[in-house]
């Protein structure tokens, strides 16, 4: 009777561990199944403008969704303005920018490899790209950003609104996402137009750049220096301007010009009040006479940098702008730099070299320290056509 009372536990119980094991096995079955049909219904949704802020990916968005969520690429909806095309809002949610360079098939097939490159750069200065579409127009998709480009705090109707604080962060967080371009991404991406109006500010005025990876999609005979990018000039390395000579430092010569004009509020093509001067030769001038202060933007109070820490930066600024691409810094010691303490333990800083709006080399000619630049002055156009 023991014997047999033992056994039809012993039944029992394999029977109730039998039983819940199957069901432990049926339950992550589903689970299995039901996180790889939400993948898949992930994958091929297509348009929904309310779920792109989730990361998912690059989604491949309808047209016809693009066009309604900016009411037909409207002017109420336009946020900009760039070398690549209009950019447009849906109200907070996302900013469409559609492209003008075109749409052959070489282009349309370059468009698509590059949106899923650039929508695998993730970095808290860069801006996300969240999907695109690709006919009848190039359409990318991109997160919102609520207080528009970098341009209008300088130049535009905010002009004055951004304290010291807020413009040093501006500076830091900018050269933290050309560094992680150039040497933290697995593809190093040069930006080539980096200026004011490719400097996105998030809620907390937070730097995120724009547009980058789009220069690769340009054809091989039409360079930034054509009709529609001629506005970024006085920001163009000379050594890109002129002879084509990519490399990094190219972005960090349009890098050290943007910080003059986070300091000083003033465009680098517009010249002086007093003098016939751009920003770049002023900068300069007041660096050699220990003068840096007189450069600051008179809208920011005094008492809320330290001379020293204007001084250091100024200093950093002109590095970038050496005539000389391989004097300039890297932009990762470009960051070491900004955030040590204590004044710059560097080698003599040499003359910049600027190139004008008016499709000049500017070259500083007086006596200084360290100088290298040469008394010349030459027209893009005649050099590039050697």
């Amino acid at each position: 009777m023991l014997i047999a009372s033992s056994s039809k536990k012993k039944a029992i119980i394999g029977g109730v561990v039998g039983g819940g094991t199957s069901l432990v096995l049926v339950a992550i079955f589903f689970l299995i199944w039901f996180k790889f049909y939400r993948k898949t219904k992930t994958a091929t949704h297509k348009g929904n403008l309310l779920e792109a802020t989730e990361f998912q990916g690059p989604v491949n968005y309808r047209y016809k969704d693009l066009i309604s969520a900016t009411a037909s690429f409207s002017e109420e909806n336009k946020l900009g303005e760039g070398g690549f095309g209009d950019i447009y809002k849906n109200g907070k949610i996302v900013a469409v920018k559609r492209l003008v360079i075109g749409a052959s098939r070489r282009i349309v097939s370059d468009f698509e490899n590059e949106v899923k490159l650039i929508s695998n750069v993730h970095h808290r200065n860069l801006i996300r790209l969240l999907g695109c579409c690709s006919s009848p127009d190039l359409l990318l998709v991109y997160e919102y950003m609520a207080h528009s480009s970098l341009d209008k705090f300088l130049f535009g109707e905010k002009r004055g609104f951004l304290n010291w604080k807020q413009r040093f962060d501006i500076i830091v967080g900018t050269a933290r996402g050309l560094a992680y371009l150039h040497e933290d991404f697995h593809v190093c991406i040069i930006h080539r137009d980096i200026k004011p109006s490719n400097i996105l500010l998030d809620e907390d005025f937070q730097p995120k750049i724009a547009d980058f990876g789009l220069a690769r999609l340009l054809p091989e005979n039409q360079s930034h220096l054509s009709t529609k990018f001629a506005g970024t000039l006085g920001y163009t390395a000379p050594e890109y301007a002129i002879h084509g000579q990519l490399s990094v430092k190219v972005d960090a010569y349009s890098y050290g010009v943007v910080v003059l004009e986070i300091i000083s509020g003033r465009k680098s093509t517009d010249q002086s009040k007093d003098a016939d001067e751009y920003l770049l030769k002023q900068a300069w001038k007041l660096y050699e006479n220990d003068m840096h202060k007189d450069l600051v933007d008179e809208t920011i109070e005094p008492s809320e940098y330290n001379e020293e820490e204007i001084k250091k930066v100024i200093e950093i600024a002109l590095m970038c702008t050496q005539s000389t691409a391989a004097s300039r810094p890297t932009m990762s010691q470009v960051v070491v730099l900004l955030k040590s303490k204590g004044i710059l333990d560097y080698k003599p800083i040499t003359a910049p070299t600027f190139v004008d709006t008016n499709n000049r080399i500017r070259e500083d000619t007086s006596t200084s320290t360290g100088s290298t630049a040469s008394n010349a002055t030459a027209s893009i156009s005649q050099l590039s056509a050697r």
